[in-house]
């Protein structure tokens, strides 16, 4: 039942519980504790970097009736709202006291979008002017709200997302009939729109002193927009959702697709059943997407009309190596940037270090271990000056030897494999 007289503690409790499901700030969540309080989670910046975000929803109510959603409509479920002010104090309180760097604000849809984005916008605005909040502050876009809002919403907001929800229509209308996918890509459209037209503005006053182009164009949404797919909701295979993400990001300057391994916190006939969220796979596709957007692998390259999920027990770069021994092995003083993204066990960090020590000297693979080269992988696809450790000879045994050597299933980001 909706509470308007809920005690603030029990209220907070319940919306910072019932955003611990939407992955798209790449949060690990927190159950609270004597020094992390409930609602505060944890987030990773593209270069490494943790920070402690405050994840709430505004609001669990919902009209919408998505299968798999903990807050749908027709749960029976205790309901209960933020007001502004609540939401404004409780922020600058654990900003205040150094629990939290920034607040990620989402919401059920209780009213008609543009009502539930008003909401949003003014907790944001009334941080920024009135409280004096300084922090990082991630806005969720509510599907068929107005250009107008979003517009404002990228003046307060430091990131914007709206979630793509599932892969397709066919299972959007499946699972969450109420949701449009095409007003869902309709508000990504209306945020890339946006900030190429607010960069355009700043880029025609670049010669301006820089306190001048603050006042006349202010920054819109800087850390851009991002969005979440739920993983094996729905029968799709990783074709498809590689395939999809790669489209997202050339179609939309996305920063960052997330996925959300699925948790069956609802009964349907219309979910699978199944035993726990797919992790592995989870782990599989964030290390496809790195490859998509560090890596510069193109999503045919990864996965292929007969060959649709990934592989479980090796990370995608190697797979592809696997399938391409013809390209190694590859010479490690010679090779430029883009070859040695290729090498399993190389990353881009790695691959820059390789490149600034060769101007002075030749590389071995002691130096190319301490250059931060992971040797167990790499030596299967790799030589220095002429020597190799192994030869990409027999792919059924390299498989054999790295299969799951990489950690999978682990909820932490891999940035050099």
């Amino acid at each position: 039942m909706y509470s308007y007289f809920m005690e603030f503690d029990e209220k907070f409790m319940m919306l910072a519980g019932a955003a611990k499901y939407d992955a798209s700030c790449a949060s690990s969540g927190s159950d609270g504790g004597a020094r992390v309080p409930a609602g505060v989670c944890h987030s990773w910046t593209e270069d490494g970097r943790c920070v402690s975000l405050l994840k709430v929803l505004f609001s669990n109510v919902c009209r919408y009736d998505c299968a798999y959603c903990a807050n749908r409509a027709s749960a029976d479920i205790p309901r209960s709202s933020f007001t502004v002010q609540e939401l404004v104090s409780i922020t600058c309180e654990f900003y205040r006291r150094n629990y939290i760097e920034g607040l990620f604000l989402s919401s059920g849809i209780f009213a008609d979008p543009d009502i539930v984005m008003e909401k949003l916008i003014e907790t944001a605005r009334t941080l920024r002017t009135e409280a004096g909040y300084g922090g990082y502050i991630h806005l969720k876009i509510i599907p068929g709200t107005g250009e107008r809002l979003i517009r404002e919403a990228g003046l307060w907001a430091d990131r914007l997302s709206v979630n793509i929800e599932l892969p397709t229509d066919k299972s959007l209308q499946n699972l969450a009939p109420e949701k449009s996918g095409k007003a869902i890509l309709g508000a990504m459209g209306d945020f890339s729109g946006l900030s190429g037209e607010f960069e355009e503005a700043r880029r025609k006053t670049r010669f301006l002193p820089h306190s001048s182009v603050k006042s006349l164009v202010p920054a819109f949404a800087p850390a851009g927009q991002s969005t979440q797919l739920i993983v094996g909701a729905s029968a799709e295979d990783d074709r498809q959702i590689i395939n999809l993400s790669s489209s997202l990001y050339r179609k939309f300057s996305l920063r960052r697709v997330y996925y959300s391994a699925f948790i069956g916190v609802t009964k349907d006939a219309r979910l699978p059943d199944i035993s726990g969220p797919p992790l592995v796979r989870e782990h599989r596709l964030y290390q496809a997407d790195w490859l998509l957007r560090f890596y510069h692998f193109s999503a045919a390259e990864i996965l292929s009309e007969h060959e649709p999920f990934l592989d479980p027990h090796i990370d995608p770069k190697t797979a592809w190596a696997l399938r391409n021994l013809d390209f190694f092995p590859i010479e490690i003083n010679r090779a430029d940037y883009e070859t040695l993204l290729r090498v399993p066990g190389i990353g881009a960090k790695t691959a820059r270090r390789i490149l600034e020590t060769r101007r002075s000297r030749s590389l071995s693979f002691d130096s190319l271990r301490r250059l931060g080269a992971v040797l167990k992988r790499a030596r299967y696809f790799i030589s220095c000056n002429g020597s190799s450790i192994e030869q990409p000879d027999n792919p059924q045994r390299i498989r054999r030897l790295l299969a799951n050597t990489d950690g999978a299933g682990l909820q932490l980001p891999l940035f050099e494999f």
